[in-house]
């Protein structure tokens, strides 16, 4: 029987919080769920296994450091990014507009799209809705999204109304670029992106825009970009409600592990952060006690485990002392193993998140995990 291109079915809330299942050719995604980032073809310090094997079902690829290297249609034509990379199941690629508005020099924006300098090597490029959506065909995506100004935090209002309105005539040129996109378009997904910053008229605005354009799923986008936890919250207290109930919301961006309890709260059924792997890579781990920072010298001789409840491979098998001696000497397998473990602690993390929805005790346990974990 013939996989679904793509569908999404709740099985289950506990106030806004809702658990459910993605499904489409190359496997189906728990959610809500995290996903890994493989911003350059890679999770970085982790073997696609042992992704797959901490419970992520999905990762995410970058389009703008992949259009600049080694290049879409160079990806293209080894076969895709699941090729490529050996990850078979789904990608989800971002569009590339966050990048280009945070990386680049020079960039230079106008309805037509962004025009920008490589970060790498300083050569010219342009970026439109439907050079994204090309890119994001030739690599061969399962859940593309569409291409969108990231308003910049502290924007006034008039900017980020403009920023919002050029948002969603993108988001049409993105889904027009993307149905013409033939065998790619017949079996991957398209997520549009809510903007308008902290506004909830803007919003609203936004919402009604993109389910005007039709989407597979929808991302409440430009959040995590300096405002703060608390206007943060504040903005998912309105911003998720007003997206369709049956489809996938993604959160984009975000977070911390406490962040992700909180949006899921608010009704976010997906997640990306590069934050657990460059932690892992510079000494900090996750833990349900809070962060830990692997370099202090407290840990020299400490025989325990990263974490007694977790039991990820890692904590299974080497001691604190151990992985401080790692990260200390600047051995490469301590960004390996600390990487590991903490990407295998927001897989067991979004895997109690769901649980504890299915049963109906959803609120107790973000009391008792925020009690934990924001002890230190």
């Amino acid at each position: 029987m013939a996989r679904p291109r793509f569908s999404f079915a709740l099985s289950a809330s506990d106030g806004k919080a809702r658990t459910g299942l993605i499904s489409m050719e190359r496997g189906d995604i728990r959610t809500p769920a995290f996903m890994p980032v493989g911003t350059a073809a890679t999770v970085k310090a982790m073997r696609p296994q042992e992704v797959r094997e901490s419970g992520a079902d999905i990762i995410l690829g970058n389009t703008y450091h992949l259009m600049l290297r080694p290049g879409a249609e160079r990806v293209g034509r080894l076969g895709g990014l699941h090729d490529f990379m050996g990850w078979e199941r789904p990608i989800l690629t971002d569009s590339g507009g966050y990048q280009v508005m945070s990386l680049s020099a020079l960039t230079r924006m106008s309805e037509e799209g962004v025009a920008f300098s490589s970060h790498i090597d300083g050569s010219k490029h342009m970026l439109t809705p439907e050079r994204s959506m090309e890119i994001q065909r030739l690599l061969g995506s399962d859940i593309v999204m569409a291409f969108d100004e990231c308003t910049k935090n502290g924007a006034t209002r008039d900017e980020a109304a403009a920023s919002m309105e050029r948002s969603m005539r993108w988001a049409r040129r993105s889904r027009d670029g993307f149905d013409s996109g033939g065998e790619h378009a017949a079996r991957a997904a398209l997520f549009g992106i809510q903007q308008g910053a902290l506004d909830q008229e803007l919003r609203r605005v936004s919402a009604e825009k993109l389910i005007d354009i039709g989407f597979d799923g929808y991302a409440v986008g430009g959040l995590a970009v300096g405002e703060g936890q608390e206007a943060m919250f504040a903005t998912l207290d309105f911003a998720p409600d007003m997206l369709p109930q049956d489809k996938p919301r993604y959160l984009m961006g975000v977070g911390k592990p406490d962040d992700i309890v909180g949006a899921v709260e608010r009704g976010i059924d997906m997640f990306d952060c590069v934050l657990p792997t460059r932690s892992g890579r510079n000494g900090q781990a996750f833990t349900w006690s809070g962060p830990l920072n692997i370099r202090n010298a407290r840990f020299a001789e400490d025989k325990g485990p990263l974490d007694e409840r977790c039991g990820c491979p890692v904590c299974a098998t080497w001691s604190r002392a151990y992985l401080h001696h790692l990260v200390k000497a600047g051995e490469i397998l301590g960004a390996m193993l600390m990487t590991q473990h903490n990407i295998s602690f927001y897989q067991q993390l979004m895997a109690e998140i769901r649980a504890s929805i299915a049963e109906s005790r959803f609120t107790a346990f973000a009391r008792d995990f925020r009690a934990g974990y924001l002890k230190s």
